[in-house]
């Protein structure tokens, strides 16, 4: 699929540092790369060069100012966004994804899906949620693409 955008989204436990925030989106941009190439293979086309680079990180707001999440978005050269709770949680996440809804995530920041949901709201219609949910010990990462 001819990809326009990636978003990554992020959500994060406060105080999370950059580093971790960093490893973590690398590592699920990396899976979502080997699954690219993955389907490229089936559909014999050519293989990505290098892993995908996102278009901005996405949060929800009640993280947008957390500095990790900020610094990880400036290393990264793209800029961080964040929707509110509200709009994340009327975004239809498939039961399908790695992690699903989150019982913490409801109770601390007012939707059960930041990263996930985050992701495919900022890819638009028709995104497609290339990598769900993976967690490190502080922070949530997820990756769509948006159409081209």
């Amino acid at each position: 699929m001819p990809v326009a955008a990636v978003y990554v989204g992020v959500g994060a436990r406060r105080g999370v540092p950059a580093a971790e925030v960093l490893e973590l989106i690398e590592q699920t941009l990396a899976e979502a790369e080997a699954e690219a190439e993955a389907e490229a293979e089936t559909e014999t086309e050519a293989g990505a060069a290098g892993p995908p680079r996102p278009s901005a990180l996405v949060t929800v707001e009640a993280k947008a100012s957390e500095p990790g999440l900020l610094e990880a978005a400036a290393r990264l050269g793209v800029p961080l966004r964040s929707y509110g709770a509200d709009a994340l949680s009327r975004v239809a996440v498939s039961a399908g994804s790695s992690a699903g809804s989150s019982a913490a995530a409801l109770a601390s920041v007012g939707t059960p899906s930041v990263a996930e949901a985050a992701a495919l709201l900022a890819a638009g219609p028709g995104a497609v949620l290339a990598v769900g949910k993976r967690k490190s010990a502080r922070a949530t990462c997820a990756v769509a693409y948006g159409p081209a």
